[in-house]
């Protein structure tokens, strides 16, 4: 379950609830209390609006603020923590938040040049894997979970996603095992025919 490479997780802009609820993507996992679960959430980021990037700074005193960007004081799980960024992208300024792990000291820097990288492409595109974060991240966690004793002990602690068949109903399935069709089927209109890129 654990994965360590920066990513982003939605597609658009995250208003307050969906912020929210991101901040915890992986709340329902099975060993939400036992170990580090720092390599989960290392490096996950999202873009968020102007009005939540400033909520943010004024509801808690930051642990501390370095030119555009500020890391929240209450750490998420080790050494990660909310970090928000202001970035000054193809000439306006968006703001988006991620999350560091302040152990590494390169780790700040990366995350930031890797938003921009992304977000400065010519061209809309997503990968395969932004695809299944972008469901994972916008699925209600009645319709997600993770894959638990019943199921065969190779996919357990898997995240799993509930579909519907048509002639079968509904059925549960591993969210990386999902097809083509059922990605599309789970995306947003908006999103569906994005082209495909390689990650960067």
């Amino acid at each position: 379950m654990t994965r360590s490479s920066i990513r982003k997780v939605y597609q658009g802009v995250a208003d307050r609830g969906q912020m929210f609820r991101m901040f915890d993507r992986h709340a329902q996992r099975p060993d939400r209390f036992d170990g580090d679960a720092s390599a989960l959430y290392a490096g996950e980021w999202f873009e968020i609006t102007e009005r939540e990037h400033d909520y943010m700074f004024e509801i808690l005193t930051p642990l501390w603020i370095r030119g555009s960007m500020f890391a929240m004081r209450e750490f998420l799980t080790g050494s990660v923590t909310s970090v928000f960024f202001a970035l000054r992208i193809d000439g306006q300024v968006r703001y988006f938040h991620g999350y560091c792990d302040l152990s590494d000291s390169a780790s700040l820097e990366q995350l930031r040049m890797a938003i921009i990288t992304r977000e400065s492409r010519p061209v809309r595109a997503m990968t395969r894997e932004e695809r299944l974060e972008h469901i994972w991240s916008s699925t209600a966690d009645d319709y997600g979970g993770y894959a638990g004793e019943s199921w065969p002990e190779e996919d357990r602690g898997k995240r799993i996603i509930m579909l519907y068949i048509q002639g079968r109903g509904t059925t549960l399935k591993r969210l990386d095992h999902l097809s083509d069709d059922e990605i599309a089927a789970k995306l947003p209109v908006h999103l569906r025919h994005l082209p495909s890129t390689a990650a960067a």
